[in-house]
């Protein structure tokens, strides 16, 4: 049955200097905590997520913070997640999965000529791969990069897929700058194994067809996940005291 829900807060993130378009709350469940995002009404959104991911629309996304031991091999982690959806009143949100403490996540909001973009992130290390790395088992010590960027204008379909492209690639410049190496192949860290990535935009009939570099959208887009995720990953880092390279 889901607990109380409350105003969530980062740990130790001072004032956001714009409002938030996002509204999030914590919610505590006998059994969890997840992290619950309401965009503020239909969006059309797009992610590798395993529940409710691929293209859809929704309202919603949600974080379900995952505890040690809890994801064994016979456990079915799209089932665990979306009994927690159901749980927390949001069964069409787009999950999402994490050991990260959801209490400790990043905000960031960039305007550029009226188009804002705001990308919340949760970010942790423990399984950091540079890109091509050799298959590897995945160690005991998991963390993972997981974010949602929601845009304040409609975006077309192949919009959408740009979007997810200038995300990911502000995820990676983030990673990069903190100058981290790969454990398995030695090379400069440019993500997690299990890294994912939400881009959300309001449902609307006039949907703008690009949102690369070049655009307003697209370049708010780049510096809301850049400084959400640089800001996560030094948090993550002085938390575990692990120097960089």
């Amino acid at each position: 049955m889901a607990g109380v829900a409350e105003q969530a807060r980062p740990v130790t993130a001072p004032d956001f200097a714009e409002p938030s378009d996002l509204c999030v709350e914590l919610v505590e469940t006998a059994a969890a905590r997840a992290l619950v995002v309401r965009l503020g009404g239909p969006h059309d959104a797009l992610s590798w997520a395993i529940v409710n991911g691929g293209r859809t629309r929704t309202d919603s996304v949600v974080w379900r913070e995952v505890r040690i031991g809890e994801l064994g091999p016979a456990v079915d982690a799209s089932a665990l997640l979306q009994q927690t959806l159901a749980q927390v009143g949001a069964p069409r949100a787009v999950g999402l999965l994490t050991a990260r403490d959801v209490r400790r996540y990043e905000l960031e909001r960039i305007e550029r000529d009226g188009v804002a973009a705001e990308c919340l992130a949760t970010v942790g290390l423990g399984n950091l791969l540079a890109v091509g790395d050799p298959t590897a088992p995945v160690r005991a010590r998991v963390g993972t990069i997981n974010l949602l960027c929601r845009v304040s204008i409609g975006l077309g379909e192949e919009a959408l897929l740009e979007a997810s492209a200038i995300a990911a690639e502000a995820r990676t410049a983030a990673v990069l700058g903190a100058g981290l190496r790969s454990p398995v192949s030695g090379r400069p860290a440019t993500g997690t194994g299990t890294d994912c990535i939400v881009v959300a935009a309001p449902a609307s009939v006039r949907a703008d067809p690009f949102a690369g570099k070049h655009t307003a959208c697209g370049s708010a887009i780049g510096a809301a996940v850049f400084g959400a995720v640089a800001r996560g990953v030094a948090r993550w880092l002085e938390e575990n005291a692990c120097p960089t390279a």
